[in-house]
């Protein structure tokens, strides 16, 4: 697997939020990607961030709740989009990992990062931060139907025992 460790600044999002299983039909990613096309935000100036706000393996799966966010321009009129949310992410240190396969499989790439690769780090996870899924592609138009996002898993330097 090819991780990197990385560090980014606060960022601030506009977003629409479901609740739901991760693994139905995403139609706040469509709704979106409409809204940001029709704001002129889109990449490579502004980057798509899906955010898993519970854990599937805790919270019932149709109580799961998840932000599909767009990066908006510092001075963005935000008091001009009712229609919209808009809040700050958390930067800081993470594990990045680019993830490349059908869907169903990124709990896999977590548990791997969560179970294996952290523990043998010098890092702990930060559960004071989100994970963040920066989106590369869109599965519907990618040719063998994948999704494409890196990983970004917010950690913290290891408290030295004592």
């Amino acid at each position: 697997m090819d991780i990197n460790i990385k560090e980014i600044p606060d960022l601030d999002v506009a977003f629409f939020r479901r609740t739901g299983s991760y693994f139905e039909p995403q139609d706040h990613w469509e709704k979106l990607f409409q809204w940001a096309s029709n704001n002129g935000l889109f990449p490579p100036h502004q980057s798509f961030i899906g955010i898993s706000l519970d854990n599937p393996d805790l919270v019932e799966s149709s109580k799961c709740r998840h932000d599909a966010c767009v990066t908006i321009p510092e001075g963005f009129e935000i008091e001009n989009h009712s229609d919209i949310n808009f809040r700050k992410i958390d930067g800081g240190k993470f594990v990045v990992y680019t993830f490349y396969d059908n869907l169903e499989k990124l709990t896999l790439a977590y548990h791997y990062l969560y179970s294996e690769w952290l523990p043998n780090s010098e890092f702990d996870a930060d559960f004071n931060r989100y994970n963040l899924e920066f989106t590369l592609n869109n599965p519907i138009e990618d040719p063998h139907g994948k999704l494409k996002v890196d990983l970004y898993v917010p950690i913290k330097e290891r408290a030295s025992a004592s």
